[in-house]
């Protein structure tokens, strides 16, 4: 079994986390002060047009590629070596537990037969890696393994985009692997850095919300809904005569007639905020959970102006809005204050430029 693009080992020197969402090209390049701490070198994000991505496939690889070239040229770095991600739907994720102390060889040949059994397509048209999570919970002679495969052509794709942009691809990640990555930050900063809690990780991007809820850093539940901002975006291009990029770029740079506030910007944070509610009882009912702690809200849709406040206040839950830069240092090239308004849609990004310092 052998992976050009191992998903679990970059072993990179100095690495860009490339995430291609629906609606745009996201980057983020760290670096370390040495001292343990992070430093924030440089990102950059770049407007997609409209259905180059659909339901996480690249429908137009060239205009993709173009996309991550000018991402990457506003990045202004000399580093081509990027890590980046499929998103969940397309990775078929299975926890194994087998014998302790076997040689890496055995291992393999286990994981391929494992995968036989539940991937629902012939092993040589999939990517397969796998790796070891720690000693299995419930006996000291066993090892818990979680084996990761994805259709060949999904993978390329993606592979195909950054290389086409002149980039190397080393790390293939899942997305939603990369942004617990980029949570474990965002959870220091809770009360108690969120130890015996449980949050509520909403990712609101272009055409899905994805709601986590993680308990002790580990995942209790995971759902989705349709709803995101492209609903928005379509009502701004429609209310002013615009075409849909005008309508994504005016929204992203806060210039919009006044009337855009009370007109569509407030009914759609009300929206959100109901939505999510719903998704919440969704989880309480079908769960035997009954409270949350905390709602920590990420993606595009998160940094509108009034969003938390709306979401706590209709939920009552203590409700904040995804910051994993928080407390790192930032490089000259970094403006505080864009870095803070764009946080909440880095989170993939941040995750994947993680990648770099894994052991």
């Amino acid at each position: 079994m052998t992976l050009d693009l191992s998903i679990f080992n970059p072993k990179a020197r100095s690495l860009i986390g490339l995430d291609i969402s629906s609606s745009s090209v996201k980057m983020v390049e760290l670096g370390s002060d040495g001292r343990g701490a992070y430093r924030v070198e440089r990102y950059a994000i770049e407007t997609l047009p409209r259905d180059v991505v659909s339901d996480g496939n690249i429908v137009n690889l060239e205009a993709a590629a173009e996309s991550v070239r000018r991402a990457w040229k506003k990045l202004a770095t000399s580093t081509r070596q990027v890590a980046i991600a499929l998103p969940a739907s397309h990775v078929i994720t299975k926890k194994i537990i087998v014998a302790a102390g076997q040689r890496e060889e055995d291992l393999e040949v286990l994981v391929e037969s494992e995968a036989n059994q539940y991937i629902p397509f012939p092993l040589e048209e999939v990517n397969l890696d796998f790796q070891v999570v720690g000693p299995a919970p419930s006996s000291p002679d066993e090892i818990e393994v979680l084996i990761a495969a994805s259709r060949k052509e999904k993978v390329e794709d993606r592979v195909a985009v950054a290389e086409s942009a002149g980039l190397k691809p080393v790390v293939l990640d899942v997305e939603s692997y990369a942004v617990l990555s980029a949570f474990d930050l965002v959870q220091k900063h809770l009360p108690d850095g969120g130890k015996g809690q449980i949050v509520a990780l909403v990712d609101v991007g272009a055409n899905v919300m994805n709601l986590t809820v993680l308990r002790n850093g580990q995942q209790v539940y995971a759902g989705e809904q349709a709803f995101g901002g492209n609903q928005l975006t379509q009502d701004i291009a429609r209310l002013f005569s615009m075409s849909f990029e005008e309508a994504e770029g005016e929204k992203r740079r806060n210039t919009l007639p006044e009337r855009y506030e009370s007109e569509l910007q407030r009914p759609f944070i009300e929206a959100l905020a109901l939505e999510l509610s719903r998704a919440l009882q969704f989880f309480f009912t079908s769960t035997q959970f009954n409270q949350i702690n905390h709602i920590v809200l990420a993606g595009g849709c998160a940094v509108i102006p009034g969003v938390d406040e709306a979401v706590a206040g209709r939920t009552q839950i203590n409700t904040i809005i995804a910051n994993p830069f928080i407390g790192m240092l930032l490089s000259e090239r970094v403006r505080e204050k864009s870095l803070q308004a764009d946080a909440s849609s880095l989170m993939v990004a941040c995750g994947l430029a993680l990648r770099r310092f894994d052991e």
